[in-house]
């Protein structure tokens, strides 16, 4: 969950957004080693005068700013290429979730459990409990085992929509007709909040997402109790 005034990214509860963060890291190192000698060597041509005329016709130079920028830029695909490869694999999931977006609410379906569906619709703020987050809260929270590789199938009913939650590097188009998929795996117990990504409509503000992760034996009792 982010906090006022966060800069960075939310804490990564899962694999892949470990790998986004890293990757993040890793990219932001070479935008800065950029950034500085690019920043020196301007300071350097307006604070020393130029003696050596022959620097602007040499081989050498034009070689080295050739060659530098695309090593540099394989640098940067290699690890991009390798997470966006993770991220499109799904092994083995244990469970499959169904869901749809609506204007402006979301619908999940328990794929494995028969007549396990329900509608997930923002909690308005004056039905707001103590300590519920405003904008962020649902009536229906997706209830979901922690440690367990979990499929996701989405798509939508009318408009297009995107399933997304930071924390969990996860956001996925829901689009009419079409069913995309994506791999959900949280490393611990927690609530963890998202909301539509893609610009649907006049309440397009008011569509949040929550995953509740339980360890397996209370998500056992909670599927049973919805049955």
């Amino acid at each position: 969950m982010a906090y006022p005034f966060q800069l960075g990214f939310q804490d990564a509860t899962s694999p892949i957004m470990e790998e986004l963060l890293s990757f993040h890291d890793h990219a932001l190192m070479i935008v800065f080693l950029i950034s500085s000698l690019v920043l020196y060597i301007i300071s350097l041509m307006l604070t020393t005068s130029l003696t050596h005329t022959s620097t602007m016709d040499a081989q050498e130079v034009e070689t080295i700013w050739t060659i530098l920028p695309a090593i540099i830029l394989i640098l940067i695909a290699l690890p991009s290429l390798r997470i966006l490869y993770m991220m499109d694999e799904i092994n083995n999931p244990a469970m499959t979730i169904k869901t749809m977006g609506h204007q402006w609410y979301w619908s999940y379906e328990y794929t494995d459990y028969e007549d396990l569906m329900f509608d997930s619709y923002m909690v308005p703020t004056h039905e707001l409990n103590p300590g519920q987050l405003r904008l962020l809260e649902v009536d229906n929270r997706v209830v979901l085992p922690a440690e367990l590789t979990i499929r996701m199938l989405i798509s939508s009913e009318d408009v297009l929509h995107s399933w997304a939650v930071p924390s969990l590097g996860l956001k996925t188009d829901a689009i009419p007709g079409r069913l995309n998929q994506t791999t959900l795996l949280s490393t611990r117990p927690g609530l963890y909040y998202g909301q539509c990504s893609e610009i649907c409509g006049s309440n397009h503000s008011f569509m949040p997402i929550v995953l509740e992760m339980v360890p397996l034996k209370y998500f056992e009792k909670w599927s049973l109790s919805m049955l």
